[in-house]
């Protein structure tokens, strides 16, 4: 039979040594991760922070609490009323940061981010919140949600100053309204978008009216060139054929003989039939002019 091990008190001691050691160990250094400070506390009293990184602390009498200093993320569903005393729930949030240098500063006034959080930051947003909603009609809340945003920014901006915190980016998430003022938007926004379409539709019949009759001017406008150009034509042959008639009737007067010649040359060959009064048959004799 096999006995079972035995410990003696002279095995414990000469192993303690090593135990203790390694707790020692252990418990003498911290990390720090990067987005954070580490505050160290001396009996619970926060004495400096340290950076990202590897620290050293004295074991059993120094303690570590990590600081986020990243941004961080605040959101709240409230209750309010619009301008036209409508109510209105809302889902706002807020980005805020610690201000790495001031973090050992919190620590020591309020005990931690979410000690700061509920006491400090959650009651302000709430405040600035319920007193700009108010300031909005229920369709601007909607259609305006900037304007809303920038009235809970400068608000929160103003109660948070002297604090060792920076916020920014508020958001508002949701805004929920009555099922019946939903409703009504809803109606409006019809009606709305059928006064559009009718407009649009006339809008239309009036630029194809407007294209028809620029249209019918230009054809206008074509008949007048054409005639216009009819009559320059017209104006031009007369011109021409008065200034041919001027110019022929020029050279009959300077030589007469271009009249026999233009006879001569138009005569057929054949004795008029016409008979005179006193019966002479007119001839004319071109071999007495040679």
């Amino acid at each position: 039979m096999i006995g079972k091990p035995q410990f003696t008190l002279g095995k414990v001691f000469k192993w303690l040594p090593l135990v203790i050691a390694a707790i020692l160990v252990f418990s003498s250094y911290f990390i720090v991760l990067e987005g954070h400070v580490g505050v160290v506390k001396r009996f619970g009293e926060a004495k400096h922070q340290e950076n990202p990184g590897l620290h050293f602390k004295i074991p059993f009498i120094e303690t570590v609490e990590h600081i986020e200093v990243r941004t961080r993320k605040n959101a709240e569903k409230m209750a309010s009323s619009t301008k036209e005393q409508m109510p209105v729930t809302v889902e706002v949030s807020v980005n805020w940061t610690v201000n790495k240098e001031a973090a050992l500063d919190l620590f020591k006034r309020y005990g931690g981010l979410t000690q700061f959080e509920q006491r400090i930051l959650d009651p302000r947003f709430r405040s600035a919140t319920k007193d700009t909603i108010p300031q909005f009609e229920a369709e601007q809340l909607i259609q305006d949600r900037a304007s809303a945003i920038q009235g809970i920014e400068h608000r929160l901006a103003a109660e948070m100053e002297g604090f060792p915190v920076v916020v920014d980016n508020i958001q508002i998430e949701n805004i929920v309204l009555p099922q019946k003022y939903i409703n009504s938007i809803e109606v409006k926004q019809t009606e709305k978008n059928l006064a559009a379409a009718e407009e649009h539709k006339l809008e239309r019949q009036r630029l194809e009216a407007l294209r028809e009759v620029n249209t019918a001017d230009a054809k206008a406008q074509g008949i007048i060139k054409v005639a216009e150009a009819e009559a320059q034509a017209i104006i031009l042959k007369g011109e021409a054929e008065a200034q041919a008639i001027e110019a022929k009737s020029k050279a009959l007067k300077d030589n007469p003989l271009i009249i026999e010649l233009t006879q001569a040359q138009q005569w057929d060959g054949k004795l008029p039939v016409t008979m005179m009064s006193d019966g002479t048959v007119p001839i004319m004799d071109m071999r007495a002019k040679q």
